[in-house]
């Protein structure tokens, strides 16, 4: 069968499935049942913190966990452990994230940069707009503290800071609540992966083989 002809099957389908929809209608308009579970099991605070960790690490993460005033510290000394000589930041990180990491150049990010720029970087630090504990999952939306996607994409190394306080929720749909759909965004469950028809995995395809995430409490 012709690509036209399937087209024109799929079509017909579409238009007798909404022959009883009246055309003035929107989906707006109607309200849509939902009843599945925003969670599974309630938890604690620290609770949630805990299976965000463990879920972070099961998908190959490094999850380090401090108080507020050691961040500075652990960031320099995850990039001294990793011996990067540069990082790139976005335009919203705060500087005294960066403040004790002496001797490692900080590279703005630039919608000038090309790929190939961003690949002779050696790390790239970030904040996060939400972390889902059910799943593992960061979520990134472009804004000041994360910067332009690409710059999470090419680089080797991401370290991405997420506050316990405020920016961990348990399950997606809560996760949905607090995300502007009309922003680009990035979910990362893990460093880049992928494997191929004999189930041998490759990292650092398409984004970073080491992520970092550390996780700053208070």
């Amino acid at each position: 069968m012709s690509s036209a002809g399937s087209r024109d099957i799929v079509l017909g389908r579409i238009r007798r499935a909404l022959a009883d929809v009246p055309r003035t209608e929107r989906p707006q308009d109607v309200p849509v049942e939902r009843t599945y579970l925003r969670t599974h099991g309630e938890r604690s605070e620290r609770q949630t913190a805990d299976l965000l960790a463990e879920n972070l690490a099961d998908y190959r993460a490094v999850v380090h966990r401090c108080p507020s005033g050691e961040l500075p510290v652990r960031v320099a000394s995850l990039l001294a452990a990793r011996g990067s000589a540069t990082v790139v930041v976005a335009p919203g990180v705060p500087q005294e994230w960066l403040s004790e990491a002496a001797g490692v150049a900080r590279i703005p990010d630039s919608a000038g940069q090309t790929a190939h720029e961003l690949d002779s970087v050696d790390s790239v630090v970030t904040g996060c707009a939400v972390a889902i504990a059910e799943t593992g999952t960061i979520v990134l939306d472009a804004s000041p503290d994360q910067g332009r996607r690409r710059i999470t994409l090419v680089p080797d190394h991401h370290i991405c800071v997420v506050r316990l306080a405020d920016q961990v929720v348990d399950s997606v749909p809560q996760a949905l609540e607090r995300l502007d759909p009309a922003r680009p965004l990035t979910w990362i469950s893990g460093p880049s992966a992928t494997s191929d028809i004999e189930l041998d995995r490759v990292e650092g395809v398409h984004g970073p083989r080491t992520l970092e995430v550390v996780l700053v409490e208070g």
